[in-house]
């Protein structure tokens, strides 16, 4: 279990920042990669705006990764750190459960995603519940 929990805390974590990290500063490459869109086929206005938010949102996800990363430890033994993390982490399964039932099927590359984290929450769920200091 400690093994399966570690290899999916790093690569969830590791993928956050190197993708986070990639999508601020070729944004528009990562639409044509990851989506098969060409941004140059929007209009001006809602192509900047397009990509100005998957920048931020990238920003966010590398941001989320670094904290991840920084405090590692404290997620597997501090509570509320734990608790964090795997809130954050799970928030993002609900929201691809929901995006699949209101906007349909998506490419087969986000099925992995969301199978290795919903994997990543269940794993360090439940090992982190012998990690943590007692309250």
């Amino acid at each position: 279990m400690k093994f399966l929990a570690y290899l999916l805390f790093y690569g969830y974590v590791i993928l956050l920042i190197l993708a986070g990290a990639w999508g601020v500063f070729f944004a528009r490459f990562d639409h044509r990669l990851l989506f098969h869109l060409d941004v140059r086929l929007l209009a001006p206005i809602p192509a900047a705006s397009l990509v100005s938010q998957y920048r931020f949102l990238r920003a966010m996800e590398f941001g989320f990764g670094m904290f991840s990363i920084i405090y590692r430890r404290e997620i597997f033994t501090s509570r509320a750190f734990n608790r964090l993390f795997l809130a954050t982490m799970a928030f993002g399964v609900v929201a691809r459960i929901v995006s699949l039932i209101l906007d349909g099927r998506p490419l087969p590359i986000f099925y992995f995603f969301l199978a290795s984290e919903f994997a990543g929450v269940i794993f360090i769920y439940a090992y982190s519940r012998r990690t943590l200091e007692k309250a």
